[in-house]
C-alpha cells in the first residue's frame, strides 16, 4: 500500500522527468527555403525541429505562404532567412504570424554582387563571368567591378526586385561557409545548452565544404579555355561565376518572375552559335520550354538539370547542399570538357 511519503516521492519524480523531457525538447526553427534548410539541419542536427517553408523543387521567387506557414513561423523560436532581398514575401508572413523572435540573415557578411534591376526591366541580356560582353548586360567574375551592394540585417523587403544585389550567394561554396558560421552562432546563442554540439557540427561541415570547394576548382581547371560558357534558364549563377571563373548567360534575369524578351533570346541564340556553346542546362525551378526552343534552334544539346534555388527531393541527385553543388559541377564537366 502506498504511503503518503511514497506518493509525494512518486509525484516529485514525475515532475522531474517531465521537466527533464521538456528541457531536452529540440529548438523550433524555421528556414525560408530548402537549401538554407539543409544548412540549418547540418548544424542543428537532432537538437532542432526544422520547418522549411519553400520545399524541395519549390521556387522561392514566386512562393505564396499559406496560413499553415504563418502558424509554423508563429511557433518558432528562431527564423533563418537568406537575406539579400531573396524572400520578397517574408515581411508579410512575419507580420501575419505575429512572430517577435530573432530573424537570422544567413548571408550576413557575404560580399554581394551588384545587380541593376533597370537592366532586367529594359530587356537587356544577362551575362556573368570573366569575359561577359558589354552588350549582354551586367558581368560578374574575376574581372567584374567590386560590388557595392549590402546585406540586410533585417528580413527581406516586399517584392522580388532584389534592390540592387544578386541574392543567390550560396552558389559560391566560400559563401556557404559564411552561412554556416552565422547559423552556428545563432543556434549557440539561442540554445547554449547544446552550443558545443553546434560548434562541433559546424567545424565538421566546414571541412566538408572546403573539400567541396577544392573539388569544384579542380574540375573547372580541366575545362578548355574556349569551353567555359554555361547557358542556364535564369540568372542564378553569378556567385559561381565570380568564384570559379566560368561564364554564365541566361535568357531570364535574377528572378524567375522576369520574362525574356525576344531581343534577349535572339542575342543568346546568336551568341551560342558564334561561340559554339555545346550545351544548355535546365533548372529544376524553371519552365524548360524556352531552353528547349533555344537548344532546338542552335543545335546545342540539353546538358541536364542543374539546381539553382532549390534542392531536389530526397530521392533526387541534389537532396543536400553538397549533393547539389556536386551534381551541378558534374553536369557542367560532362558538357564542357
Amino acid at each position: 500500500m502506498l504511503t503518503r511519503r511514497s506518493l509525494l516521492a512518486s509525484a516529485a519524480l514525475t515532475v522531474l522527468l517531465a521537466t527533464g523531457a521538456q528541457a531536452q525538447d529540440p529548438l523550433k526553427v524555421v528556414a525560408s527555403f530548402s537549401i538554407l534548410g539543409d544548412l540549418v539541419h547540418q548544424i542543428g542536427g537532432e537538437h532542432v525541429a526544422l520547418t522549411t517553408l519553400v520545399p524541395a523543387d519549390g521556387d522561392a521567387h514566386v512562393f505564396q505562404p499559406t496560413p499553415n506557414d504563418a502558424q509554423s513561423v508563429a511557433a518558432a523560436q528562431l527564423v533563418f532567412v537568406n537575406g539579400l532581398d531573396f524572400e520578397g514575401w517574408m515581411d508579410r508572413l512575419i507580420e501575419a504570424s505575429g512572430y517577435k523572435g530573432p530573424i537570422v540573415v544567413a548571408s550576413q557578411g557575404v560580399d554581394p554582387i551588384p545587380f541593376d534591376g533597370d537592366e532586367e526591366e529594359e530587356g537587356h541580356g544577362h551575362a556573368h563571368g570573366e569575359h561577359a560582353e558589354e552588350g549582354h548586360g551586367h558581368a560578374h567574375g574575376e574581372h567584374a567591378e567590386e560590388g557595392h551592394g549590402h546585406a540586410h540585417d533585417d528580413h527581406a523587403d516586399e517584392g522580388h526586385d532584389h534592390h540592387g544585389v544578386d541574392p543567390h550567394a550560396w552558389q559560391s561554396v566560400p559563401n556557404a561557409e559564411i552561412y554556416v558560421k552565422n547559423i552556428a552562432a545563432a543556434l549557440e546563442q539561442a540554445d547554449p545548452a547544446n552550443a558545443a554540439a553546434y560548434k562541433a557540427n559546424a567545424e565538421a561541415y566546414e571541412a566538408k565544404l572546403k573539400a567541396l570547394d577544392a573539388e569544384i576548382r579542380a574540375a573547372v581547371a580541366a575545362f578548355p579555355e574556349d569551353h567555359r560558357t554555361v547557358v542556364t534558364s535564369h540568372d542564378a549563377f553569378g556567385y559561381f561565376a565570380k568564384t570559379y571563373g566560368l561564364n554564365f548567360v541566361a535568357p531570364e534575369g535574377i528572378s524567375t518572375e522576369s520574362e525574356a524578351s525576344a531581343q534577349d533570346v535572339a542575342k543568346l541564340i546568336d551568341q551560342i552559335r558564334a561561340e559554339h556553346i555545346p550545351a544548355v542546362f535546365m533548372e529544376n525551378v524553371t519552365d524548360p520550354r524556352l531552353l528547349e526552343q533555344i537548344a532546338s534552334e542552335t543545335g546545342a544539346k540539353i546538358g541536364g538539370t542543374v539546381y539553382s534555388d532549390a534542392l531536389s527531393g530526397p530521392e533526387g541527385p541534389a537532396a543536400t547542399y553538397i549533393d547539389m553543388m556536386k551534381n551541378n559541377i558534374a553536369m557542367f564537366s560532362a558538357a564542357l570538357k
